[in-house]
């Protein structure tokens, strides 16, 4: 018993070490979108620095994760837990990058004056940042149902996306002096997209969790 008390100890403390790591990229995030709708490359740096601080952190829990798989000889339930901590902190790690890739582009056109006022990037982001949260939530609850809903804030972020595109597609149409600032834009709401994509891996985790199955949600 005192052996199951200290290794339910050790999950919790690996749970929030998890959501510590999904607080920094949050925040990872709202900075890189803050630097971009505020022409901030000062606050880009910051997320770029930043960014060896993450990939460390999400170095360490790897690390306890094999240590625990090592030391408990976790079976079932439990070693699916463990092993989906493993995978999501790589899906964490890889939503930090794509922060820095919005952070790098206001490096690049925080200068220059926008074609026109950013509305959709900042609704994009919010969305992705809620669906970073809420998938962590449903990872340390372990709430299938929770997850197959997060993944249907997907396809809206998708629609959102299409819907810049097109917007920017007319943009660059009407002055090709356009075309260098609208692709990067067109970049940013890429890298939101594929940020929302690893929201919904992480989705994909906590239903293998819970009923041990692989599915494939980014359909």
């Amino acid at each position: 018993m005192v052996a199951r008390y200290h290794y339910d100890e050790e999950l919790e403390d690996l749970h929030l070490k998890i959501l510590k790591l999904g607080s920094m990229v949050e925040e990872a995030i709202d900075k890189s979108i803050r630097s971009l709708v505020e022409h901030n490359i000062s606050m880009a740096e910051e997320v770029v620095n930043n960014d060896d601080v993450i990939d460390n952190f999400a170095l360490e829990i790897d690390d306890e994760c094999v240590r625990i798989i090592a030391t408990q000889q976790p079976l079932a339930r439990d070693l699916r837990i463990i092993v989906a901590g493993l995978k999501l902190v790589t899906d964490l790690e890889r939503i930090a990058d794509h922060a820095v890739d919005v952070a790098r582009t206001t490096q690049r056109i925080a200068h220059e004056k926008y074609i026109k006022p950013l509305i959709d990037i900042p609704r994009m982001a919010e969305m992705v940042k809620k669906m970073v949260k809420d998938s962590l939530d449903a990872y340390v609850t372990t709430d299938s149902n929770r997850a197959l809903e997060i993944t249907k804030v997907d396809d809206e972020i998708d629609g959102i996306y299409k819907q810049m595109f097109r917007e920017l597609l007319t943009y660059m149409m009407e002055d090709p002096k356009n075309i260098p600032q609208a692709t990067q834009f067109l970049f940013v709401g890429r890298f939101l997209e594929r940020i929302a994509d690893h929201a919904t891996n992480i989705c994909e985790w906590v239903i293998y969790i819970d009923k041990g199955i692989h599915e494939d949600l980014n359909k």
